[in-house]
């Protein structure tokens, strides 16, 4: 698998624009923008009384993906929330895992200023059941004020970055008799199912040659399955990867992609910085669900 410079806009990362927040964890996850110094702020503002209220605090966003044992899932992921935060230096912005990883849905919402509310952001591309479920049941039993905003797919902007992933691989729809086999986790959840079949179609519809979709679990048609199906009909097999980051599910992506010419990269990398459409995304669902909820 090759991997480009491709033409999709990458944001650079600073990482000395944050610190650490909280209890230590193996993972930069939790980044936060440094107080500002009291002079820069209006006098009126600097002199509150010891009586007034204290200023009403934004809420937070919490970005929560699942978790993996992969150093280089890890650190992508990172990368993502370091963005998030560079883009955003008004808002708080940590990190946490539904799964294998620390700090949990609770000890993040815990680690936030006790006057904020939060917004959950899930770092997951389709709402299967660690949205509709553990993140509604972990939420709903902590005592902050917190929404839960929809995945981050199915999304335009996915669609961007899978697209540009394509290109990096080496994928060229010009050429006749080309298929793409986009592969994706996989759910017991008919709804993140369909949210995968919808990004197929929506990566169809841009690229202009057909697209399948290949499940790693859960879910039919497995991807190996899908793979050699698209050898049969087709001469040029590209498997386009709908996985967040490396780990288990990308090395199984790889495994199970014997015939293809070409797999993609996940959406993000360790070491590479986070694509735009993606921070942006992010921040859009924050918005909206802060919006939804009636969250300041």
């Amino acid at each position: 698998m090759s991997e480009g410079n491709g033409s999709l806009t990458l944001l650079a990362r600073s990482p000395g624009r944050y610190r650490r927040d909280g209890p230590a964890h193996h993972d930069p996850a939790h980044y936060e923008i440094p107080d500002h110094d009291p002079a820069d702020h209006d006098p009126a503002e600097r002199n509150h009384a010891p009586d007034d209220p204290a200023p009403v605090r934004t809420a937070a966003l919490v970005a929560i993906s699942h978790g993996t044992n992969s150093p280089d899932g890890r650190a992508a992921i990172a990368t993502l929330v370091e963005a998030v935060a560079f883009a955003r230096p008004d808002l708080s912005v940590t990190g946490g895992f539904v799964d294998v990883q620390q700090p949990d849905v609770v000890s993040s919402l815990d680690g936030i200023h006790s006057g904020c509310a939060a917004v959950v952001v899930p770092l997951l591309l389709s709402a299967g059941y660690h949205v509709h479920v553990d993140l509604q049941r972990e939420t709903r039993a902590h005592s902050r004020v917190t929404a839960v905003s929809p995945a981050l797919g199915p999304d335009d902007r996915l669609i961007d970055v899978l697209e540009h992933r394509l290109r990096a691989a080496g994928f060229d729809q010009k050429l006749p008799g080309q298929e793409v086999v986009l592969s994706a986790a996989g759910s017991s959840d008919a709804r993140a199912v369909n949210d995968c079949r919808t990004v197929g179609a929506q990566l169809e519809r841009r690229l202009g040659v057909r697209v399948t979709v290949g499940f790693l679990s859960a879910a039919t048609p497995r991807l190996a399955c899908a793979v050699t199906a698209a050898r049969i009909r087709s001469q040029q097999v590209t498997v386009s990867t709908y996985l967040m980051a490396p780990g288990f599910f990308f090395d199984l992506t790889r495994a199970q992609s014997a015939g293809a010419e070409r797999v993609t990269a996940p959406l993000l990398l360790p070491g590479e910085p986070a694509p735009v459409p993606l921070v942006d995304l992010v921040i859009d669902r924050y918005h909206e669900a802060k919006e939804h909820a009636g969250l300041f």
